[in-house]
This record gives structure tokens, sequence and C-alpha cells, in this order.
């Protein structure tokens, strides 16, 4: 069962008063959960609806189309690489092979220390920067193999 703190009670109450319609917080609620838990379960989605006066189904559906809300447990940091044209022409498929061989697990999987977790995304609106990636709220631009290492090992 999902239960919020008091303290993230009076913050979801702060965090709901500053919109005229109480639906329009629950992005911020999301990110509330998810930075807690680093992912937001079903049980969570149900406690945010209900906070919100929504249903679950839509809370999960509103999570869904957002590609940073995050539905299964993650690692502690979230690997995301670019893979729109400007960072593909520039060798991000082939920086990604190397990261999750590196890392050992696949793309859309988290390592068995449950450091890292490895994605793609669409776009991270860096394209003069490309091959670019994002780990958590970090951005890293014009990689190679080396800085790619540089920065995975600098990781605590």
């Amino acid at each position: 069962m999902f239960v919020f703190t008091s303290e993230e009670k009076n913050k979801i109450e702060k965090i709901v008063g500053r919109y005229p319609v109480k639906q329009s917080a629950l992005l911020p609620l999301l990110t509330l959960v998810q930075r807690r838990d680093g992912y937001v379960s079903p049980e969570a989605m149900e406690a945010i609806g209900k906070e919100l006066e929504l249903s679950p189904a839509y809370v999960q559906s509103v999570m869904s189309f957002y590609t940073m809300y995050h539905a299964q447990p993650t690692g502690k940091y979230i690997i995301l690489f670019c893979h729109n044209i400007s960072c593909q022409l520039n060798g991000a498929d082939e920086l990604l092979k190397y990261t999750a061989k590196k890392l050992g697990t696949d793309v859309g999987g988290t390592t068995t220390d449950k450091k890292f977790t490895l994605h793609q995304e669409e776009c991270l609106a860096a394209c003069c920067g490309g091959p670019m990636m994002r780990i958590n709220d970090t951005f890293y631009e014009n990689l190679t193999r080396e800085k790619v290492d540089q920065i995975l090992d600098s990781l605590p």
C-alpha cells in the first residue's frame, strides 16, 4: 500500500493550492513520487488520483504520455541517449551500443547493481552538441567513448 508522509501531504496541499483547477497538479505530484521512489507504482497512481479526484486510469494515461516518468523501478542514474537525426549522424547509435556493453545491460534495462538505467530518447534538444546524453538532470554533449567512460566512472 502506498502512503504519503505527513510532510508530503503538506507539500501536496501547497502544490494543489497553486492551481485554480486541482487536476493541474498532476505532473508535480507525479514528479514528487518519482523523486521519492524512482518510479511511479500503480499504488502511487491510485494515491495521486485520490488526492486530485482523478481515476487511476487517467493518472496512468497522463503519466505514460511523458517519457520522464517511469512505471518500473530504475537505477540511481537514468541515462538517456538522444537518437534524433543530429545525434544519430554524429555517432549516437554506436555510443549507445558501446555504453550498453560497458554497463552490461540492454537499452531499456537496468544494471544488476541498480546503479544505471539506459534508455533512448527521441530528442533532448541539444542538436548542436550531438551526440549527447542526459544523466538524471545533467546534459553531456559532444560525446566520445572516452567522454562516456569518464562521465560514468565519475558517478558515485
